[in-house]
């Protein structure tokens, strides 16, 4: 018998909205630069083998969802870590949740950084309208940073991920939009230039290995842009149990994953059309556009308006497994347990405003001590891309339905496993080295 704590809600159309908000995020800004790099043979390919790679990871873990004990019937597996623990053991779930919490942080960071440029790009996108191209119109990010992170003190206090299903609605719309947007103003650049810009190998570097960094790179930051698979068995534990989960999940992943891909390539391809060699790191703020001005001015406040649903999307998993763990050590603490009579509808305490404050403090302190968005983000894409997204499903699966070892499917899927591994240590060594060169040129 299943153990249900909270009546479920959840349709397909917000298992999409959570999916689209958890995807399209501030990754989708550096693809046409990943293309740049890539080329225009390997660049769309590499998005296409990602967006395989997701897709698989997200059938693998709708197998997971449930899990049977012989003593107490069927368990829900609410969060990635508890399917983990459940279906992996203590061992595994003590590494993973170590790989959560870092995949959570990174992001965190990541979205601050990117909320930051967009915010700035406004102000300079103004700038730059009544002053002139050529003027420097240069800000800092350190304000914007701290902006950002202010919003998301009041915002985080939300009280678990059930009650952000509004504000991943909203999010998902802010992401289709800045998303068409880029693509459209790429297209109208390349009309306007008459002329497909780029070439097969990407833009040329002055030594091979210089090309190997930038490749490296670019996986990274395609790497960042796809993955939903933490945030996956959440989703999936939001919906009505009729029709079953893992059907609605599946056809809402599919859905998902087409959707994106495509916004994907229609933005990285026409912002690589539309510049060439010249392809700025974020199409949005890299101000190969200027005009018009107030559609820029808009599309940059659809990614922060986006972002600020994103970084929730992403926090509220890791605030409910720290939150929980707390309560169990101090069960009879009035400063964990009792809520602020002031505010009853948020059931906020003393806890949970002093731990969710500092986390934000955090993420926004890193973010203004290493504000380089394409390198974070080839960064945060690799560092923990193979264990959430490949390994840990893949070695779920195959324990779930107890398939052997050596048999032809556990073979196939270690090689599926041990590949995608070297393609991303590939890619983590390549974005440190970028992310320690900008931080010490």
């Amino acid at each position: 018998m299943c153990v249900t704590q909270t009546k479920r809600t959840g349709t397909i159309w917000t298992a999409l909205a959570h999916i689209i908000t958890a995807v399209i995020g501030s990754g989708v800004l550096s693809l046409a630069w990943s293309i740049s790099r890539l080329g225009w043979i390997a660049g769309p390919l590499t998005m296409l083998a990602f967006a395989s790679v997701t897709l698989t990871s997200a059938f693998l873990l709708s197998n997971c969802y449930k899990s049977s004990d012989p003593n107490n019937g069927v368990y829900r597996n609410g969060s990635y870590l508890d399917a983990v623990q459940r279906i992996l053991g203590k061992k595994s779930a003590w590494f993973c949740g170590i790989i959560v919490r870092i995949n959570f942080i990174k992001l965190g960071i990541v979205y601050t950084i990117t909320s930051a440029i967009s915010m700035r790009a406004i102000q300079r996108s103004n700038c730059f309208h009544n002053k002139g191209h050529k003027d420097a119109c240069k800000y800092g990010n350190t304000y914007y940073m701290i902006a950002f992170g202010t919003i998301q003190v009041v915002v985080s206090q939300i009280p678990d991920f059930r009650n952000t299903e509004w504000l991943s609605v909203i999010a998902a719309i802010m992401s289709f939009t800045y998303a068409t947007i880029g693509s459209a103003l790429g297209l109208a650049k390349v009309i306007e230039n008459g002329e497909i810009k780029g070439t097969i190998g990407g833009v040329p570097t002055s030594t091979v290995v210089d090309k190997i960094w930038s490749i490296s790179q670019a996986l990274g930051d395609i790497a960042f842009a796809f993955p939903f698979s933490l945030i996956f068995l959440e989703i999936m534990d939001t919906l009505r149990p009729n029709p079953p989960e893992k059907v609605v999940m599946k056809k809402a992943s599919v859905v998902a994953v087409f959707v994106t891909t495509f916004f994907y390539l229609c933005c990285g391809g026409f912002g690589y059309a539309a510049f060439g060699n010249s392809t700025p790191g974020n199409l949005l703020t890299g101000f190969g556009f200027y005009e018009p001005y107030w559609l820029i001015d808009f599309a940059n406040a659809c990614v922060v308006l986006h972002l600020v649903g994103g970084y929730q999307v992403f926090s509220q998993p890791l605030f409910a497994g720290i939150e929980k763990s707390i309560a169990k050590k101090f069960p009879n603490s009035a400063f964990v347990h009792g809520n602020l009579k002031q505010l009853p509808a948020l059931r906020l305490n003393l806890m949970r405003l002093s731990l969710r404050t500092a986390y934000v403090a955090f993420t926004t302190g890193f973010a203004i001590l290493f504000p380089y968005f394409n390198q974070v983000v080839g960064v945060a894409g690799a560092i923990n891309f193979w264990p959430v997204v490949v390994y840990f499903p893949v070695e779920m699966y195959l324990a779930q339905k107890g398939i052997a070892p050596w048999t032809s499917k556990s073979v196939i899927f270690r090689v599926y496993s041990f590949v995608t591994l070297l393609v991303i240590l590939f890619a983590f060594v390549g974005s440190i080295k970028g992310l320690i060169t900008a931080r010490f040129s």
